[in-house]
């Protein structure tokens, strides 16, 4: 998937312009050669400038140079002045890419697949599955917010066994991410810390959360008021997050270190402290990380 700033990023629906507008250039139909231009030195043969090329297909020429820096789809010549010029099998090649990104295939694959080394059918199913994966948890995050909002504004209370089932779902993902950057023995840790709180009524967990929500506005507050990660006000209050860990998780300073960059670096660990703070994220991993060198003994 395309980063933000990426010159492949904005293709939208130039896919269905290339697709129709093309229609005369892939049968080599009178309209579609009107199109393009003769390069000299190719009579005969209908070339296309990387400005037509792009204007056709809706993208950048910026994305045009791109692909071919990446090997993914070359001019089929470049004259002298630094000209590129492309063919009718340029054209097929760039159709087939553009059709592939508009599913949101990877630039990779996509190059895997044009070069035969990858089944596009195969291809196109496993990141079929990913995507409905990932539609299920974001309709089931969408649902249990719709939920707690109504339950906030006093619509009706949200009941215990939903807010359960969205809790462990939480849990369920920290646990998946947990056991891809550190293993099985950090689930089982988490896991043997959740198994304390299996009694605690509702009203524990609101406290435990109005608890942390506290502590995340007095971290917010400290770095906005100029507090080095580094410094001893910065990791008093990182002890209080430490404990807090602790209770949960039994974490040893290596992996406390490590949390420091889950913050900064996993999606959905970032998004939590982005919502009280979008600069807390990368003061906060830092903070730990000072944390559990300075106050921990981890050796740096």
């Amino acid at each position: 998937m395309s980063t933000a700033g990426s010159p492949v990023n904005s293709i939208g629906a130039g896919t269905t312009s290339l697709v129709v507008g093309w229609l005369g250039v892939m049968t080599g139909d009178a309209r579609g050669c009107r199109n393009g231009k003769v390069k000299p030195g190719y009579s005969g043969i209908v070339q296309y400038s990387i400005s037509d090329v792009a204007k056709m297909a809706g993208i950048s020429t910026r994305t045009l140079r791109h692909y071919d820096e990446i090997g993914l789809l070359a001019p089929a010549a470049v004259a002298a002045n630094g000209y590129r010029w492309y063919g009718r099998d340029e054209l097929r090649r760039l159709q087939r890419i553009l059709l592939l990104r508009e599913m949101d295939v990877p630039l990779p694959e996509i190059g895997a697949i044009l070069a035969g080394s990858v089944d596009e059918t195969a291809a196109l199913r496993r990141h079929l599955t990913l995507i409905l994966a990932e539609r299920d948890r974001l309709d089931q995050i969408a649902t249990t917010i719709n939920r707690t909002i109504a339950d906030l504004e006093g619509h009706r209370r949200l009941p215990d066994v939903d807010f359960f089932r969205g809790l462990h779902q939480t849990r369920d993902s920290l646990a998946a991410t947990l056991h891809e950057r550190f293993g099985e023995e950090a689930v089982r840790a988490l896991q043997h810390g959740i198994s304390c709180m299996e009694g605690w009524a509702r009203s524990d967990h609101d406290e435990m959360a109005t608890t942390g929500d506290e502590l995340y506005g007095r971290l917010s507050r400290a770095r906005r008021a100029g507090v080095a990660p580094a410094s001893p006000q910065a990791l008093d209050l990182i002890a209080e997050h430490y404990e807090a860990v602790q209770a949960v998780w039994p974490v040893d300073p290596a992996t406390y270190y490590d949390i420091g960059d889950l913050i900064e670096t996993d999606v959905d660990q970032r998004a939590i402290v982005e919502s009280v703070d979008p600069a807390l994220p990368s003061w906060l991993g830092s903070a730990i990380k000072h944390f559990a060198t300075h106050r921990l003994g981890l050796a740096p």
